[in-house]
């Protein structure tokens, strides 16, 4: 549906009477009623006004939309009034508004005065397209302007289908987007495939599995009508669902990077089926990145709220001094003890353990994660048969989780034979005996060595100086940004983690400041260097500023996604310059995540801070003028 098809001579008022927001309202609700397109417009006004309580529809730029899906509708249909000399409309930019867009929707129609009703809201962000409308001397005039605004964008009316994708008529796909973190990929993906799946005429319904859980989530109804699935995951997700439907898995950044070849595969049908093994779980076809990495980061994603909330406990701790929480100083203070028990005695003792049983259950599904959980516990505290401080820490951890979820898998199907009589036994009672007591045996007889494995490491690690030092803090930040928040990041994330619970805090400093740096340093270059980046490049930089300073590596992919060539090298020479810099000025952080917000946890005083602060202003600054001078001059400012 065109807009055209809802914005016609009898709904558009060309300059209003109005002097105020509810007479506004008033005179639109009026055209739209003389129109013929409200069966009561007294109940249409009210909920018009119930949806302005929620929040404004004034969006800023001179423009105002406001909307209501009302039973009062007999026709959907959207009303246009001008205001030269500008209404206050209480827009969320504080300014007054010129042109109004009201949109009556009826409760039973379809999406499709929904998707006019976005089309025009994004052809709105156009300067041009709305002085053409405020300029217009008759409705004629707006029409024609808005009908070539659409043909500009969307094509002629009737444009039949591209023959690239000639298979996409008709066809009804799903897709699952999930990250470690669910903080951006996760959406950033289910955006991309849906913004092309419109461009390619595709029915397509995306579930996301983000950090506060998931969200429009695929029914047995979704999942039986879909012609073909895709799976873009890092993490576990439920794949049982699936079985015996056309399956494309893959990582979540190929849905980034790659969205239109994955979309083509679905239409296409160049989907396995998909056959799902209870004994596995999460089986991953050959394209994916692997279940080791899955696997690994269904541990990591999970354990991050005790590295998170305990670190930072930790770090608040030390507000009374670096040895407040000890008992025997003069400096003691209750309170402080309290924190650093609670953050290093309780979330930091359960993270090894918790990274272990989430390795496990990914791998086995439930029945992995107890002898995973025995297994993380046995790697931190048992070295043969007696207690030591440590253990085989993150290490022993990675070990024992997949120890554990691969002999649960044998044992699961060892029992496999066993009498259907039996079959309610063997989740509460024959796996967990059997593969806890596997588990935990072997872990006692190996993590002797590890544990002297992992010591040297860590041993090693702290012994390096000067410009070794400096040469391991380049590689980290450069991991840190080439990926921004993918595998390789992940990895020298944990790596940061790992050397955490080894007590060497240098390591968490460096990769939390790299990871810093990429956004950052893209909101700065489009600051300084505005005629190379688009308006809304521009808007993203506003929010990389907040998402940098929070450490959110994933502020940088809008940016990477339009110029990948410039943008990645320009964040990776960046952050490798923070990365190398923190390590040489020997700053230390217990706080594993919080970006500016846990600056004052920084070891060593008032000049560490300053010296941390100044490593990721040089490093963005570095990854600003990169990406600035590697640019080219936009077509439109």
């Amino acid at each position: 549906m065109r807009i055209t098809d809802l914005l016609t001579k009898e709904t558009i008022a060309m300059d209003l009477i109005a002097g105020s927001k509810e007479a506004v309202i008033d005179e639109l609700v009026n055209q739209l009623d003389v129109a013929g397109k409200l069966t009561d417009k007294e109940t249409f006004k009210q909920n018009i006004l119930a949806r302005e309580q929620q929040s404004t529809t004034g969006i800023g730029e001179g423009i105002a939309i406001p909307h209501a899906k009302s039973a009062a509708v007999k026709l959907p249909a959207i009303a246009f009034g001008r205001a030269v000399n500008g209404i206050d409309f209480e827009s969320m930019d504080g300014q007054p508004a010129n042109l109004f867009f009201m949109i009556a929707a009826s409760e039973g129609a379809n999406d499709a005065h929904l998707e006019a009703l976005s089309r025009l809201a994004t052809f709105l962000m156009d300067e041009q397209f709305r002085e053409k409308i405020l300029a217009a001397d008759s409705k004629d005039e707006v029409l024609r302007a808005v009908s070539d605004k659409e043909t500009e964008v969307e094509g002629p009316e009737d444009t039949t289908v591209s023959e690239a994708v000639p298979e996409t008529t008709g066809k009804r796909i799903l897709a699952v987007t999930a990250c470690p973190t669910g903080i951006a990929h996760t959406y950033m993906a289910a955006e991309k495939l849906n913004d092309r799946a419109k461009e390619l005429g595709i029915s397509l319904k995306v579930e996301t599995n983000g950090s506060s859980g998931a969200k429009n989530k695929l029914t047995a109804e979704d999942i039986a009508a879909a012609d073909a699935i895709i799976v873009a995951a890092d993490t576990k997700v439920d794949m049982g669902r699936f079985d015996g439907k056309p399956v494309i898995q893959t990582a979540v950044g190929k849905a980034i990077y790659e969205t239109d070849n994955l979309l083509n595969r679905a239409v296409t049908n160049d989907a396995p089926i998909y056959k799902h093994d209870k004994s596995k779980d999460d089986a991953t076809d050959s394209e994916s990145k692997g279940g080791f990495y899955k696997h690994l980061m269904n541990g990591v994603s999970n354990m991050l709220p005790f590295v998170v909330g305990g670190g930072i406990l930790i770090a608040i701790s030390f507000f009374w001094g670096i040895d407040a929480t000890d008992p025997t100083s003069p400096n003691y203070n209750e309170f402080a003890a309290m924190l650093n028990t609670i953050g290093g005695g309780n979330a930091f003792f359960l993270m090894v353990p918790v990274l272990a049983g989430f390795i496990a259950m990914s791998i086995a599904d439930r029945p992995g994660f107890a002898p995973g959980m025995i297994g993380g516990l046995i790697a931190i505290t048992v070295s043969g048969v007696d207690e030591v401080s440590g253990g085989s820490g993150f290490l022993g951890g990675l070990i024992a989780g997949f120890l554990a979820g691969y002999v649960t898998l044998l044992v699961k199907k060892a029992f496999a034979g066993l009498p259907n009589a039996l079959e309610g036994l063997k989740p509460v009672l024959f796996y967990p005996v059997f593969s806890i007591a596997i588990t935990g045996i072997i872990m006692m007889l190996v993590n002797p060595q590890l544990t002297s494995v992992y010591t040297g490491i860590s041993s090693f690690l702290e012994s390096l100086g000067g410009t070794n030092l400096v040469l391991v803090g380049l590689l980290l930040g450069g991991m840190m940004a080439v990926d921004m928040g993918g595998p390789v990041n992940k990895a020298a994330y944990t790596f940061g983690i790992a050397m955490l619970d080894a007590d060497n805090f240098t390591f968490m400093a460096t990769v939390m400041a790299a990871g810093m740096v990429p956004p950052l340093g893209m909101a700065i270059a489009t600051t300084l260097f505005k005629k190379k980046f688009t308006k809304p490049e521009r808007e993203a930089g506003k929010t990389a500023y907040v998402l940098g300073a929070c450490f959110i590596t994933e502020g940088v992919i809008p940016f990477a996604a339009a110029d990948p060539a410039r943008v990645i090298p320009a964040s990776v020479a960046g952050a490798a310059v923070t990365g190398a810099l923190v390590m040489l000025f020997d700053i230390g952080l217990r706080a594993p995540h919080g970006g500016v917000f846990v600056m004052g946890f920084v070891e060593g005083g008032a000049m560490n801070i300053l010296l941390y602060a100044l490593a990721i202003l040089i490093g963005a600054i570095v990854a600003a003028l990169t990406v600035g001078l590697l640019k080219k001059n936009t077509v439109t400012a």
